[in-house]
């Protein structure tokens, strides 16, 4: 695809349409690096995308067990600390 450099304030830049924006997953900020002559974008996934729709599945499933007992703290009183 042929796109212009175009200027903006004191820097230049490039449109990237829409569809080519969504089809990458890039919604807010990017990652931009450059190499071997390129430069590259790249989506930044958020750390928890997705977690929500995963933990109702989870649920659902009966999946969301805990590991660790809700009394832990009170099984740590007779621990002896060094």
């Amino acid at each position: 695809m042929l796109t212009k450099v175009i200027k903006i304030g004191n820097s230049k830049g490039i449109r990237i349409p829409s569809n080519i924006l969504k089809q990458c997953s890039i919604e807010e900020d990017i990652e931009l690096d450059v190499k071997n002559n390129q430069i590259i974008l790249k989506s930044i996934k958020k750390s928890r995308d997705g977690w929500d729709s995963a933990m109702k599945k989870m649920s659902k499933l009966k999946e969301d067990t805990l590991f660790i007992d809700d009394n832990i703290d009170n099984e740590m009183d007779d621990w002896e600390w060094e």
